[in-house]
């Protein structure tokens, strides 16, 4: 697997006003180059190994998604059906609820009477109100399910198996993310693995209210990749320009910043794509572009975002997937800060990065698929001014 150091990072950004090409090929807005500072404080942490403590009797699948409530509880979405058959005895359940300790509070999930549960469990998010809200990327998938903290069905959106693509405006497709942005009760969807969109609807009724693709452009059907002959790719040859003019699938999660603005991991154009909460285009930076398979993973890399908890939310933290490692970034301009990480699966590296969030405290969850089948936790120790790299 192809590694590069935080000073060969090739972190490209685009803003909707214009583009301003700065030193080592690294475009960045005219904000950012008259900003002069001597040194830079970032954000450090340090793996908790010991987090979380599954009772003895349980196991994990692929852990597929993590949300943090208002108390600094992690919450948990995992994969029955990734456990080998002789394991299935040790099958925790779908949702698990922990403490800021690591400890286990609660466990609840699966098919019940009034609702369609995912074929395959994919993103998990608490809101604002304490409501779960659960999605998945099966192929029947189309809906998003909404729950009490304690396992009781609220409303579903969607039906399963429904969609009518990425003009549906009932159905989601395969929807990997959610969030609701508290200022307007929206409930911001990414949409995901069979659509290619950002879909908002009323996060009490379920009420369709707008939809956009890649620079907020109307979102249309996803032309297939050509395919690049293997002789090619070694070594990988890094591309350029603006990127696809839609959304790469998959779309693969969405955040909204305390300021209005909406950070969409497009994972598979390897790109953060920034909008105003109506959807238009401000600003896109694409995270390890070298990335390509099948010689970094699957090729694909922005699997999610976080911001830091501070009020101005100064820091990004972007999951960079195949190349197993977090980018931190300054939210405002995009700059790359720092990264830590690298593949493996001892405590601080990483296997199949997929979705991560951030409690009030600065602290880091991250959690992995395939057979990387776990959480972690990464507690923040404060700001420096010395790089992991």
């Amino acid at each position: 697997m192809k590694r590069i150091s935080a000073a060969r990072v090739a972190l490209t950004v685009f803003v909707a006003a214009g583009i301003v090409v700065g030193q080592g090929g690294v475009v960045r807005t005219a904000a950012a180059q008259s900003r002069q500072t001597p040194s830079r404080e970032i954000p450090k942490f340090q793996v908790d190994p010991s987090w979380p403590k599954l009772p003895g009797k349980w196991i994990f699948g692929q852990v597929s998604s993590v949300s943090i409530d208002a108390r600094n509880h992690a919450w948990i979405l995992q994969r029955p059906t990734s456990v080998r058959d002789d394991q299935k005895g040790m099958i925790a359940p779908p949702v698990l609820e922990f403490d800021e300790a690591g400890n286990f509070v609660q466990g609840w999930g699966g098919p019940g009477e009034g609702y369609d549960w995912p074929e395959i469990e994919h993103g998990i998010y608490v809101d604002p109100k304490g409501f779960v809200w659960i999605g998945g990327n099966g192929k029947s998938d189309n809906h998003l399910v909404k729950f009490t903290k304690a396992g009781r069905f609220v409303m579903q959106i969607g039906r399963k198996g429904q969609s009518k693509g990425n003009k549906d405006t009932q159905n989601v497709n395969q929807a990997a993310d959610t969030f609701v942005h508290a200022k307007t009760n929206e409930l911001f969807v990414a949409d995901g693995y069979g659509n290619s969109r950002i879909i908002v609807f009323d996060a009490d009724t379920g009420a369709f209210k707008r939809m956009w693709g890649a620079f907020g452009k109307a979102p249309d059907t996803l032309p297939a990749r050509p395919k690049i002959p293997e002789a090619s790719r070694i070594p990988a040859k890094e591309e350029t320009g603006p990127g696809p003019e839609q959304f790469d699938r998959p779309v693969h999660a969405a955040r909204v910043s305390n300021d209005g603005l909406v950070y969409v991991s497009d994972r598979g154009g390897k790109r953060v794509q920034v909008f105003t909460i109506d959807g238009k285009f401000v600003a896109q930076a694409f995270i390890d572009r070298w990335c390509e398979a099948p010689h970094c993973g699957n090729g694909q890399t922005v699997a999610s975002t976080a911001f830091s908890p501070d009020p101005e939310q100064r820091f990004l933290y972007v999951a960079s997937r195949s190349p197993a490692r977090v980018w931190v970034l300054d939210r405002k301009t995009l700059e790359p800060v720092d990264s830590f990480g690298r593949p493996g699966v001892a405590p601080g590296e990483f296997y199949v990065l997929h979705h991560m969030n951030v409690d009030s405290k600065g602290n880091l969850y991250v959690t992995e698929v395939q057979d990387g089948k776990r959480a972690q936790k990464f507690v923040f120790k404060g700001l420096s001014t010395t790089p992991s790299n």
